[in-house]
């Protein structure tokens, strides 16, 4: 077994040999919670899922933090709007509300998309505003080194020093001279318009429940440092992976690598990040009008099909979003659930053991799986069980059958697209549906064999609307649940 990821910071697909052996210690960027979450906060989070459930089935034990940026300046720009009536309100936006209400609030939509398409729960979710003397500890250290300074305008911002860094831009393999102005504060404290801000000195009409006292002054911490000072306190000044959105790369990867290389941490040992989803080959955007929403596609699909497509590509290659997507997953997600549902019928009445070789994805899963998460080829392999499974069926081979039921079950838990608990063996109430429901195919075959289709189709659709799906081939009809 030799685990291969791609590692931005270097350009290249290495080996993955963990800090510690046996553990694995993974960061990924949450959500600045100052608004509904976007596809492309869901996307990351299943890629970063998806890595986390392969890492525990290769035996690691993984520690998670994904933080929670509370306190942003979109954040407060987006509070100040709700007490102002002039401006244009977002569709169920609560009226006058306080800053850290509104990002509380959007922090649980955040973990309501989560967890409806099966992200697991992090370890530890840390809030910036949780970790203030951190960051206090984080700036001064840097100060001492000789990287940072207090704004010379007198303002109580601190700034990092880019010049002070010879390996500043190393994460994007960019040059100083190249780079425009960091946006994050007024440039006329700065040394160079490039620095970017560790410590945001309180203004004048700033809500004085956003600032902190400081050695510097009242303010807020910088986006940057927030996540510096959080990953440090969870995973120490050395960990294995940090992972985000591809967008994340510049500048808040590249300014968090420096701020914290700067102040003599190893920080991460591999930069994972995910491409963007597109709508139709062109950049999302609101302006646009191209954008769907995690929310807009669960009203089109059930959960588990929804995360079958936001996770279906290799992570860090685009997924472009069409009109026919999730169709199309949800058709894979039904052939692979017919399967399961016949084969779980045919073992039962079998009396066969259904589920004996756990643990035991195939070998060409786990290959791809290993190579850089290659879920694409992962699928296909999927995809590939599930049809020498619906052969094992027709060939009444219980043991081939058997065996493909199981890896296939191992390879949805990995991918994080399981069905829900399969019946068991001896429950009474299956048992009792099988027998309504086999005796309803048998009076629709008879309809059929005398050409009563009007039967015939009552019946079928009669079982559709108990959420029971009859499909028909050459050796006969079969049925399945409809599962949501």
């Amino acid at each position: 077994m030799t685990l291969r990821f791609y590692d931005t910071a270097s350009a290249e697909v290495r080996d993955f040999v963990p800090l510690v052996p046996g553990k694995v210690s993974l960061y990924y960027c949450g959500a600045t919670v100052q608004g509904m979450p976007h596809v492309g906060h869901i996307r990351s989070a299943i890629a970063f899922d998806q890595l986390t459930r392969w890492l525990e089935y290769r035996g690691f034990r993984v520690t998670v933090v994904r933080n929670v940026t509370d306190i942003d300046d979109k954040i407060l720009a987006k509070s100040e709007a709700s007490f102002h009536p002039e401006f244009e309100q977002e569709p169920g936006s609560v009226p006058e509300e306080e800053w850290w209400a509104l990002a509380y609030r959007y922090e649980q939509e955040f973990l309501k998309a989560y967890d409806t398409l099966g992200v697991s729960r992090p370890t530890y979710e840390p809030r910036a505003t949780g970790h203030i003397p951190e960051m206090h500890a984080l700036i001064q250290l840097l100060i001492d080194r000789g990287h940072a300074y207090p704004a010379l305008d007198g303002s109580g911002d601190v700034y990092f020093d880019v010049r002070s860094w010879n390996k500043y831009g190393a994460l994007t393999r960019q040059k100083i001279d190249d780079m425009q102005g960091a946006a994050d504060a007024d440039p006329r404290g700065k040394k160079d318009p490039r620095d970017f801000a560790l410590w945001k000195g309180y203004k004048e009409g700033e809500p004085t429940t956003a600032s902190w006292v400081s050695p510097w002054g009242s303010g807020r911490p910088g986006w940057h440092l927030e996540c510096s000072a959080m990953v440090t306190k969870y995973l120490g000044t050395e960990f294995d992976i940090h992972g985000g959105g591809l967008d994340l790369r510049f500048p808040h990867h590249e300014n968090e690598m420096a701020q914290s290389q700067a102040a003599g941490h190893g920080f991460a040992n591999f930069w994972m990040h995910n491409g963007m989803v597109t709508y139709q080959g062109e950049k999302m955007s609101k302006s646009v009008g191209n954008t769907v929403s995690p929310a807009e596609m669960l009203e089109l699909a059930p959960p588990r099909v929804v995360r079958y497509y936001l996770g279906q590509a290799q992570y860090r290659s685009v997924l472009d979003y069409q009109p026919t997507s999730l169709q199309e997953a949800a058709a894979a997600v039904e052939r692979i659930d017919g399967f399961v549902a016949r084969a779980v019928r045919a073992l039962s009445s079998d009396g066969a053991l259904l589920f004996g070789t756990h643990g035991t994805v195939p070998d060409a899963f786990a290959a791809a799986m290993d190579d850089d998460l290659n879920v694409p080829q992962a699928l296909a392999v999927l995809h590939d069980t599930v049809r020498a499974g619906n052969s094992a069926l027709t060939d009444g081979d219980v043991e081939a059958t058997r065996q493909a039921l199981a890896g296939v079950t191992d390879m949805l838990r990995v991918l994080g697209i399981s069905a829900a608990a399969q019946p068991a063996v001896d429950d009474q109430a299956t048992t009792a549906l099988g027998t309504l429901i086999e005796a309803q195919l048998a009076a629709r075959a008879e309809a059929r064999s005398r050409k009563d289709w009007a039967a015939s189709d009552a019946i079928r659709d009669t079982l559709a609307a108990a959420g029971i799906l009859v499909e028909d081939n050459a050796d006969g009809a079969t049925w399945s649940l409809q599962r949501s």
